[in-house]
């Protein structure tokens, strides 16, 4: 058997012989005639002159051999739902999906905005896209209306489609009120909308514009709509990611590199096969729920599990029952997630037949080590961290026990996965870090390997200016995270160096909400970090100076400008993106150049020393900054 490491050094030093093997795991109409067309870095072309698509690769080549097994089993225990569909159901729903679609106008090339609820309608949306070219970008359903309107500015969408409402822990959304105030803010032309009602809250429709789902499904049912076979670089679908300017980027993915990719990662990284169910607990609004609960366990001919709820209710041992019931080999989810699971840990949560569990994969944001060894212990089941970004698209840093069985390390997510190039430098000099154990910036040397963002939609300059300007004329692509490596090549990854927060594995950008608490009337500045917490590993929390310090003198007054500072960044962004804490004080601390010293912020709200503080224009800043965070640390400790 090969090993990892003989793997892996293909993948670096044989690049066009190792992807050319890896791309015979999906399905091409016309063959590539070249791997990896890299003539215009940091641009990478993959599969040059291959036609191919993402629905066929999911969906119809496994008609033949598989049409009556399960391809998505949909479980919803806020309504009580659980349907199956097997892979002639999903094969049906997408074609009817998709006339639909055409139907409303929607061309290939063209974009659909995807703004729903973990519901089996969301799945038909992204395929039926895929299987006529047009371009999808799912946006979270968290996400407040101004937040969307900025979205729906952005992506210019031909249609789209949502549903009356979700619903989470008991509590309805409203999905459809937040579209329609979200189109009224929008400055485009109002595109048609696709509204899917499940009859859970009141949606409207207005004349002109909404069209019901229920009723075009009926007049499309049976459609026969072929796949349109693209270009191997042709655009999948877009995904916002949040950046540090407080303008969410487009992440624009390709279409066959993403194919091979998740292919080729659903073997040698999550060890599925044709047959055997995975289940994902993300969110299809997010890059994970894209990946491994739409494509790859499809393209990989599994069953793959589509869940509306809270991994608490009715009761803890929720997941672990469907694990049992539907003999789950695969589960994928976060680290908050086990943490939160933890607090159970008194209850009889893991008393269903774990057996046909082989892997628990666990990502989104840092896995402490604490936590790991609890669930591994609870499971007996391996647990393997990964580490990577919308960006990427599929782990950058993991173990593939696909291809050899590899040590599990509490606290890393592991070791490069083929194909990437994984660098440490120096942030300061951009020099390469060679020695075990000393912190430096984790880039990854240009071409990004198959299924990596492609470009920021519409916007190349972005692209190089974001994520490829840091260290001049040498190319490489910045993650933005700290990490160190040890003396055995696995990395530990330290955070982030930029102004984005992972909160409950959800990237925000600290400058959004900065944007919106800036907005009420009586907020000078403000400055926004991320701090550590045990639970979700970082949260937001806001330093507001004031224009009328008598609007807060008194601990009444405070409280109500505190409250109206985070409804109003609700309101605008959504309730993820609420700060856990607002403090008021005097000033905020900045270098005698002006700059705003969050790092030193964050430094002293997490109990750290914050570091060389020469450059700082009032030393005093910071004794007032510690003394309104101490109180509140206090009262967290148990």
């Amino acid at each position: 058997m090969t090993t990892y490491k003989e793997f892996y050094r293909r993948s670096i030093e044989e690049p066009d012989a190792f992807w050319t093997e890896q791309a015979g795991l999906i399905d091409w109409q016309q063959p590539f005639e070249r791997v990896c067309d890299y003539d215009r870095p940091p641009f990478a072309d993959w599969f040059v002159g291959g036609r191919t698509n993402l629905c066929h690769n999911a969906v119809d080549r496994h008609l033949k051999d598989r049409a009556d097994q399960p391809a998505l089993v949909a479980v919803s225990t806020e309504t009580g739902d659980e349907t199956t569909f097997t892979y002639r159901d999903l094969h049906a729903e997408v074609q009817t999906m998709a006339a639909i679609i055409r139907s409303l106008g929607v061309e290939t090339g063209d974009r659909v905005l995807i703004y729903m609820p973990m519901i089996p309608q969301a799945v038909f949306a992204m395929l039926a896209c895929a299987r006529i070219g047009a371009v999808h970008s799912v946006v979270f359903g968290g996400f407040a209306s101004p937040s969307l309107a900025s979205r729906i500015d952005d992506a210019k969408p031909a249609l789209i489609i949502s549903a009356d409402a979700g619903s989470r822990g008991g509590k309805i959304i409203p999905y459809k009120p937040l579209l329609d105030r979200a189109l009224d803010l929008v400055t485009i032309p109002q595109p048609p909308v696709l509204i899917v009602d499940r009859g859970l809250a009141e949606a409207p429709l207005r004349d002109g514009r909404d069209a019901s789902y229920a009723t075009l499904r009926s007049a499309f049912a049976g459609a026969t709509i072929p796949c349109v076979w693209l270009d191997s670089r042709a655009p999948s679908y877009t995904l916002y990611t949040s950046g540090t300017t407080g303008t969410p980027k487009a992440v624009q993915r390709d279409t066959g590199g993403y194919a091979v990719a998740l292919a080729a990662s659903m073997k040698h990284i999550f060890r599925g096969a044709p047959g055997q169910t995975f289940f994902c607990t993300s969110d299809i609004g997010w890059v994970v729920g894209h990946s491994y609960i739409v494509y790859a366990p499809l393209i990989t001919g599994m069953t793959t599990i589509l869940y509306e709820g809270l991994p608490t209710k009715p009761d803890a041992g929720i997941w672990w029952r469907l694990v049992e019931k539907y003999k789950i080999t695969g589960m994928f989810s976060s680290p908050t997630a086990i943490r939160v699971m933890k607090q159970y840990a008194h209850e009889p949560i893991f008393a269903s037949d774990l057996s046909s569990l082989q892997n628990l994969f666990l990502a989104g944001e840092p896995l402490d080590a604490p936590t790991a060894k609890w669930i591994n212990d609870a499971l007996g089941t391996p647990i393997i961290d990964n580490y990577w970004q919308t960006e990427s698209g599929w782990p950058i840093l993991a173990l593939a026990n696909g291809v050899g069985t590899s040590e599990t390390r509490f606290g890393s997510p592991g070791v490069p996965m083929y194909g990437y190039r994984v660098r440490l430098l120096d942030e300061e000099s951009g020099e390469d870090i060679t020695v075990a154990n000393r912190k430096g910036l984790i880039v990854i040397e240009g071409p990004l390997p198959p299924g990596c963002i492609q470009t920021v939609a519409d916007d190349d300059a972005r692209f190089v200016s974001t994520y490829w300007s840091k260290f001049g004329g040498r190319y490489v692509y910045s993650t933005f995270d700290w990490g160190v490596r040890d003396e055995d090549g696995y990395y530990f990854v330290l955070g982030r160096v930029d102004d984005v927060i992972n909160v409950a594995g959800h990237r925000l950008g600290t400058r959004e909400i900065e944007e919106s608490v800036s907005g009420h009337s009586n907020v000078a500045e403000v400055a926004v970090v991320g701090v550590s917490d045990a639970l979700k590993g970082q949260v937001a929390v806001a330093f507001v100076t004031v224009k009328d310090r008598q609007a807060i003198a008194c601990a009444e007054d405070a409280t109500r400008q505190r409250q109206e500072i985070l409804k109003r960044v609700e309101q605008s962004l959504g309730a993820i993106a609420r700060p856990a804490a607002v403090h008021f004080v005097a000033a905020l601390p900045k270098t005698r150049s002006g700059k705003l010293l969050r790092r030193t912020i964050q430094a002293i709200c997490e109990g750290r020393d914050p570091g060389n503080i020469t450059t700082i224009e009032d030393p005093g800043v910071l004794d007032a900054i510690a003394e309104v965070v101490r109180p509140a640390a206090a009262l967290k400790r148990p």
